[in-house]
């Protein structure tokens, strides 16, 4: 029987050097919920999903995804990850961006073409597709990022700070997409330091100086401090009174 758990850290630590941004991190993500990365900038965030990805390693404890170890190179197929600073060939255009990175998880042909249409359609990017990527505003690299990340349709999805620098309106549409995608039976990892995306996840993680302080759902985490909303129960919780 499938484990209900998809992504699995226990007693996680990352140091660089004699300095220790991660503290014993313990983690379950549920297969197919929108799990939010709560915290400031410098809160070890990235740090977290970067290993979780298999980009990075940790110093120390265990990370599974998909009932695998990582890091492991044959799961990055399985993985969409989408980092915080675009990783874009600014001189190529983003026709160009898609087909190279479609072509590395083996998309090719008319299914290349097909989700190069769709990916492009959800970040509202058609019209841009033979442009330059060099001449693209930040909120546009973004939307190209989340669009390259979606290409080959991984069942984990990784996304560190997607919305950074989008309007609004597609803000709103993005995330009505990243629920859609869940209910269609893709796990959702994202973090944010915006509350009203942190509203919308299923559950939160809430992160300080390197720690996990609170689980639960947005609802559940406001009642247990009484606050009326995510900022007041995450001061709380992070000892503000």
């Amino acid at each position: 029987m499938e484990s209900p758990v998809c992504i699995l850290t226990h007693d996680v630590s990352r140091r660089f050097g004699d300095k220790e941004v991660l503290h014993g991190i313990t983690l379950e993500v549920r297969r197919n919920e929108i799990f939010g990365l709560l915290g400031p900038s410098g809160s070890g965030k990235t740090t977290l999903v970067k290993m979780i990805a298999g980009i990075d390693e940790a110093t120390s404890g265990h990370i599974e995804v998909l009932g695998q170890p990582m890091p492991k190179l044959a799961m990055l197929s399985r993985i969409g990850y989408m980092a915080q600073s675009d990783a874009l060939y600014t001189e190529l255009s983003a026709k160009e961006n898609l087909e190279f990175f479609g072509s590395l998880f083996g998309l090719k042909g008319g299914k290349l073409k097909q989700r190069m249409q769709e990916v492009m359609e959800l970040v509202n990017l058609t019209d841009h597709l033979k442009r330059s990527v060099g001449s693209y505003s930040g909120g546009m690299k973004r939307r190209l990022s989340l669009a390259i990340a979606l290409m080959h349709e991984p069942e984990v999805l990784i996304l560190d700070e997607p919305t950074v620098g989008i309007d609004p309106v597609l803000r709103k549409s993005i995330w009505t997409e990243l629920e859609t995608l869940s209910k269609r039976g893709v796990t959702i990892l994202v973090t944010t330091h915006v509350m009203d995306e942190a509203d919308k996840c299923h559950r939160l993680g809430m992160v300080r100086d390197g720690a996990l302080i609170a689980v639960g759902t947005p609802e559940a985490l406001k009642q247990e401090t009484g606050s009326a909303n995510i900022e007041e129960a995450f001061l709380f919780y992070g000892g503000v009174r």
